[in-house]
């Protein structure tokens, strides 16, 4: 395939859910619904330079007698839109820098913080010790670096804290429970039975509406079509036959094309 893209980078370190797109469908990414959901390992006591355990330890200090209530009361305030700074080993692009390409000769960049919306934080388990570690199910929007809860959680709990483990359980509107691991990818084409998931699967969260086949084909040459409806926003545009067409945008009784994955013939 020429094109092939994906919704959402994973850490070298973590696992868990990855939307590739195929093809056409690569053009679908930006109306993927941005929320995610992780669970992740916070160890305490440990502050690394990548905010994870993939990085050099800056610090540490045992901090056997820190509580499980202690750490409730400072996970409160991480929930809602909150402000954070991304981590300095980061995808994040800078004067078309990335983040981690400057951190690793030694640049210092200023990160400007960001808004991010932390939906619901659960506390799965709490291990005990010298440097106690906490499971969260973490569900959050798009942009949210885990590994940055972590280190502020350390802040705030004057500890430090770093990203032991992560795993992303749910990503733009795909579940872990039904994806694929990429032996299975494999083992499928090798046995030829991969069937690609349909292109308008995730797109569910979106309204949609059935042209008739006349004036569909004018939808999908570029033409916008005056409708009843005067809501606005975006729908998936449907033939008749139930054939997926693409986006189109919904604004004062019109349907304007915004993407169309396949025109009619």
């Amino acid at each position: 395939l020429k094109r092939v893209g994906h919704a959402g980078t994973l850490d070298p370190a973590a696992t868990g859910v990855l939307p590739i797109a195929l093809g056409k469908a690569t053009r679908l990414l930006q109306y993927l619904p941005g929320d995610k959901a992780y669970k992740a390992t916070i160890r305490l006591g440990v502050r690394t330079a990548t905010d994870d355990l993939q990085g050099e330890i800056i610090t540490q200090q045992p901090v056997a007698n820190l509580t499980l209530e202690t750490v409730k009361t400072a996970l409160q305030q991480f929930e809602g839109k909150i402000e954070q700074i991304p981590p300095s080993y980061s995808a994040i692009q800078v004067d078309g820098k990335r983040l981690y390409d400057l951190a690793r000769k030694g640049e210092n960049v200023e990160v400007p913080a960001r808004t991010v919306e932390i939906f619901q934080i659960d506390i799965l388990d709490w291990r005990k010790g010298e440097f106690p570690e906490l499971e969260v199910a973490i569900a959050c929007g798009s942009g949210t670096y885990i590994r940055a809860i972590a280190r502020d959680l350390g802040t705030v709990l004057e500890t430090g804290g770093t990203l032991a483990a992560l795993q992303r359980t749910q990503s733009s509107g795909f579940q872990l429970a039904d994806s694929l691991t990429l032996a299975d990818l494999e083992a499928q084409l090798q046995t030829g039975t991969f069937q690609p998931t349909l292109p308008d699967a995730a797109l569910q969260h979106l309204p949609s509406l059935k042209l008739e086949v006349t004036v569909a084909k004018k939808w999908c040459q570029g033409q916008k079509i005056p409708v009843t409806e005067e809501n606005s926003g975006l729908l998936r545009v449907y033939q008749e036959d139930g054939s997926f067409l693409g986006i189109t945008k919904l604004k004062r009784g019109l349907l304007i094309p915004q993407m169309v994955l396949e025109p009619i013939s």
